[in-house]
């Protein structure tokens, strides 16, 4: 199963709120906001203290979202994210010690790639699926327009820089499948 179905979460979300929980007074505030946007999914960055408290409390509050984890950089986050039984993972990028994890975590994976070594690295191990990222930094929706000649199977989720202004101009690339971005809860 390519890197445990995770086509079927970024089909079912083609926008996924990428969002930063600074405090656990914050988790219902995110829940109603997306839910009245119509989203079902969230992906919460481990980039506070609070983050892995407010997946928990998200996935126990609120088990009619897709929860997913950002900012995964290690085989230890990849193993708490099988602890919390999350919907699924997302990573800025990739080592060789996470490839292993990922795959045998059960889990839906989004490796994070912003270069075409990294890409085929990725179709080596067999995964199609990718977070482009910084899309911004990597030259956007142009570039991905490239990656979609070069990379003919090969479908991305980008983040970084994505906004309310851009996003449809990624959506509409072939080549993507979704989008992630901060400014869903930010409206």
């Amino acid at each position: 199963m390519l890197q445990n179905n995770i086509e079927t979460i970024l089909k079912a979300n083609p926008l996924i709120p990428v969002v930063t929980i600074e405090n656990l007074g914050q988790v219902e505030e995110i829940y109603e906001k997306l839910s009245s946007q119509g989203i079902k999914c969230i992906e919460i960055t481990l980039r506070t203290e609070f983050a892995w408290e407010a997946i928990a409390l998200f996935k126990e509050k609120y088990p009619d979202f897709q929860v997913g984890v950002g900012t995964i950089i290690s085989p230890e986050d990849i193993l708490k994210c099988v602890k919390l039984k999350v919907d699924f993972m997302v990573s800025p990028g990739l080592t060789s010690s996470m490839i292993q994890q990922f795959d045998f975590s059960g889990i839906p994976f989004l490796p994070g790639v912003s270069t075409p070594s990294e890409i085929i690295r990725g179709i080596d191990m067999g995964w199609r699926i990718f977070k482009f990222f910084p899309a911004d930094l990597f030259g956007g929706a142009k570039a991905l327009k490239v990656y979609g000649n070069i990379f003919k199977d090969v479908s991305f989720c980008p983040t970084g820089g994505i906004s309310q202004e851009n996003y449809q101009d990624y959506l509409k690339l072939d080549n993507v499948i979704a989008v992630g971005g901060s400014w869903l809860t930010s409206q």
